[in-house]
């Protein structure tokens, strides 16, 4: 028989992968599940740590410990993280790590098809759901779809379809990686966490890239789907 801590973390992770409590519900308190398990509050409290750790609870300060949601992506849809939150009913923020404008990189040159030279926007913002931390976004915006860098708000993808410049179509590759630690610093988990690195090129109706986007989503709270049709 395992630590009496273990024996409580599997039967809550039993209880939320059978569906018995619910993405987004409220587990029991502390005290309840001391009384049910037979266990001290410490215990039980080592016992959610885990969880918490292994990105299926989410503590809520004054609000109490929920089972983590996650979020369906549709892969073959082309939407801002905005748009996907809110047709979830979730709120969407984003806090501005930095906003620059410079002369573009040879592998920026290469991805949006720019001459040497040319000038760029750059833009890496972390994006929550709920105050909850998702993904950071790292995005280089051709200059001559965004005459002013200060157009852009919490939606990237609002700012250039109010210029005549939003993205109709995308290229995307998607892999897995476990976060750096200047990755995790900036997103409030630990180092090593498993996430997913989505890299996107955006292209305009007459073939133009515009947008290129690389993010860093976490792992634990995103399900990419995507639909297939035979031929």
């Amino acid at each position: 028989m395992g630590p009496r801590y273990q024996l409580v973390s599997d039967a809550l992770k039993q209880a939320i992968e059978s569906g018995q409590i619910q993405p987004g519900r409220s587990i029991p308190a502390e005290r309840q599940l001391a009384e049910d398990f037979g266990v001290s509050r410490v215990t039980v409290r080592r016992a959610v740590d885990d969880l918490v750790d292994e990105g299926l609870l989410l503590r809520r300060q004054g609000s109490g410990t929920f089972v983590r949601a996650r979020v369906e992506k549709q892969f073959a849809k082309l939407s801002s993280f905005t748009e996907d939150m809110i047709a979830r009913g979730r709120t969407p923020s984003s806090k501005w790590i930095s906003r620059s404008t410079g002369t573009v990189t040879p592998s920026e040159a290469l991805s949006l098809g720019l001459s040497p030279g040319s000038d760029v926007l750059r833009f890496v913002r972390a994006r929550y759901a709920d105050g909850e931390s998702m993904a950071l976004e790292r995005s280089t915006i051709a200059s001559f779809a965004l005459p002013d860098i200060e157009q852009v708000g919490d939606s990237l993808y609002v700012a250039l379809e109010a210029s005549g410049h939003r993205p109709v179509r995308a290229l995307q590759k998607l892999r897995a990686v476990l976060f750096d630690k200047a990755t995790a610093d900036l997103l409030g988990v630990h180092v090593g966490m498993p996430g997913l690195l989505i890299e996107r090129r955006g292209f305009l109706a007459d073939g133009r890239a515009v947008e290129m986007t690389e993010s860093w989503y976490r792992g634990d709270s995103y399900d990419f789907v995507a639909e297939l049709v035979e031929g």
